[in-house]
């Protein structure tokens, strides 16, 4: 039988257009300028990645597949998959594990697993029209990596969840008021 090895991997740059040093990557990092003074394109390889404007992982984030990334500073954002985020360097990334088998994913309109709860296997272009929920504050992911939207439609800043429980989603670093639509991260990456 044979064995197919996908090595997910990205490259940061310091300076715009794939120039300057570079640092190679295929896991978490939690501060690329300890490995670069800054960090102005990127060129995802293979696999699927978040990336974040802070360390830690925190502030705007951006879900990226495979390309090239050649400019965040004149660009003044990065559109990934869908939605788009103030991008103008990156300070942190994550990789997202390739997940195959079901979505499942608990809602909550309040913070700490309070307030109407609604359980998703699918997308959600919208949560007010589909649940009359205006807002979700807390989650629980059972199963898959899904991404969060600001706005209805896969639309606004992005929020990147895999699983686990989020008791406050407003900790993760995000200044997003609220969450209005939610997307399976289905790519084969």
């Amino acid at each position: 039988m044979l064995s197919v090895c996908f090595l997910l991997q990205i490259i940061f740059y310091e300076d715009r257009n794939f120039q300057g040093q570079s640092y190679e990557c295929s896991s978490d990092c939690s501060d690329i300028h300890m490995h670069l003074n800054r960090c102005n394109s990127c060129r995802v390889e293979d696999g699927c990645f978040m990336v974040y404007n802070r360390p830690n992982f925190m502030g705007n984030q951006v879900f990226l597949r495979r390309g090239e990334f050649s400019d965040f500073q004149r660009m003044g954002c990065v559109m990934g998959m869908m939605g788009m985020a103030v991008m103008d360097t990156i300070r942190s990334c994550r990789m997202i594990p390739m997940h195959r088998g079901q979505y499942r994913m608990r809602i909550y309109e309040s913070e700490n697993f309070e307030g109407q709860m609604h359980e998703l296997m699918d997308d959600c272009e919208s949560l007010q029209d589909r649940y009359n929920m205006s807002d979700c504050q807390s989650c629980n992911v059972m199963d898959g990596h899904w991404l969060m939207f600001e706005l209805p439609n896969y639309r606004g800043r992005m929020l990147y969840v895999g699983p686990g429980e989020y008791r406050s989603l407003r900790e993760l670093g995000m200044n997003m008021t609220r969450i209005s639509s939610t997307k399976r991260i289905m790519d084969i990456c």
